[in-house]
């Protein structure tokens, strides 16, 4: 009889084990639906109280996303095969604006420091700026997009700056693009305010923002393959490259108030500071238009705005990985993944946090 009642407890007991275990059965669902909108492959991680709750990766491409991988490729002179290979969660591929949020993670580490001050004017460390009368912009403009300059479209800026040799050349063309209103009150989503901060850490240190990225925010995190690569000039806004696994090892820092595995990256106060919504109340030049109604910390979208600091914040980049934490529910998370469909990408991005809300807190 006690064999029987031992059974018995030990069958409740997993029951309820079971019971307790979070149902990820929808998220599964979403991405399987939603996986040619996505380009065919796709990657989701989730990471809550100190472990990876939720890794999926579904792969798929049908013939039309094929040949267009394989036109890309021939274009860029890659190899097609290798640019066809499945998707998992080590898969490195370019991430675009998700580069803005490790970006600004070096430039905070900086300021805590006092090396940089956020409120310091740009023209005390680049003269060219106050001979093209931008010398008054602040770095914290810089790292919120209000530094009120009219930058080209965001392809557009890619494009060229591949074409610079150095990082003076492209400061010197940034110096002298349009002024189109006033620095700190005007929002305009571009790629120069980080490309600025980048160049006076520079000057600052004497060192590539590739090599202060490394020893600042990727070693510390084990971001092993997680680079800017090593052309002329380094794109701080959209040149890293990156994996699922990797990127969202940093979020966990980011979640633990810049604690990564006992090592303390970034200040409590730093992450604060990044995650307020300085685009309140500014001017709007140009947002993309899936960023919709969000708000603007330092190098991240605000999704949901809060007391001490925002609830919940993005960076998504060009080819659809969406990156995202979560102050309320304490999670973070990644969709991971490699196209240029924009069309629904909004309410993709908010379906799916939905549902890794509700999968998180069950």
């Amino acid at each position: 009889m006690y064999k029987h009642l031992l059974n018995f407890f030990l069958l409740l007991i997993l029951s309820l084990s079971s019971i307790a275990q979070n149902d990820f059965s929808s998220i599964d669902n979403w991405l399987h639906n939603n996986l040619h909108e996505l380009g065919g492959r796709a990657v989701i991680m989730i990471w809550k109280d100190g472990k990876i709750l939720y890794s999926r990766s579904e792969n798929g491409l049908n013939i039309r996303e094929k040949m267009a991988i394989r036109w890309f490729a021939r274009k860029q002179g890659k190899d097609e095969n290798q640019e066809l290979q499945d998707f998992n969660p080590s898969t490195i591929k370019p991430i675009a604006s998700c580069s803005k949020w490790v970006s600004a993670a070096v430039i905070m580490t900086f300021v805590q420091e006092g090396k940089i001050s956020l409120e310091d004017t740009i023209g005390t460390y680049l003269p060219i700026m106050i001979q093209n009368g931008k010398g008054k912009i602040k770095i914290k403009d810089c790292l919120s997009h209000l530094t009120g300059i009219k930058a080209p479209p965001i392809k557009e800026s890619i494009i060229q700056q591949k074409e610079y040799k150095t990082m003076d050349e492209e400061i010197d063309s940034i110096a002298n693009m349009p002024i189109e209103g006033e620095p700190g009150k005007t929002f305009h989503y571009s790629n120069v305010g980080l490309q600025i901060v980048g160049a006076i850490l520079e000057k600052v240190t004497g060192q590539r923002f590739e090599t202060l990225f490394q020893e600042r925010i990727a070693h510390p995190c084990g971001l092993n393959h997680t680079t800017f690569g090593n052309g002329p000039v380094t794109a701080l806004a959209s040149g890293a490259v990156s994996s699922a696994e990797e990127y969202i090892q940093f979020l966990s820092m980011i979640m633990n108030d810049g604690n990564y595995n006992g090592k303390q990256i970034l200040t409590k106060e730093s992450i604060i500071a990044m995650q307020q919504d300085y685009a309140k109340g500014a001017t709007v030049a140009y947002s993309p238009e899936e960023a919709g109604d969000w708000g603007y910390g330092f190098g991240e979208w605000v999704i949901e705005d809060g007391q001490e600091r925002a609830k919940s914040l993005s960076s998504p980049g060009l080819f659809g990985t969406f990156p995202w934490v979560d102050n309320d529910k304490k999670y973070a998370a990644i969709l991971f993944t490699s196209n240029i469909n924009f069309k629904g990408r909004r309410e993709r991005y908010t379906a799916l946090k939905n549902l890794v809300d509700i999968a998180v807190t069950q």
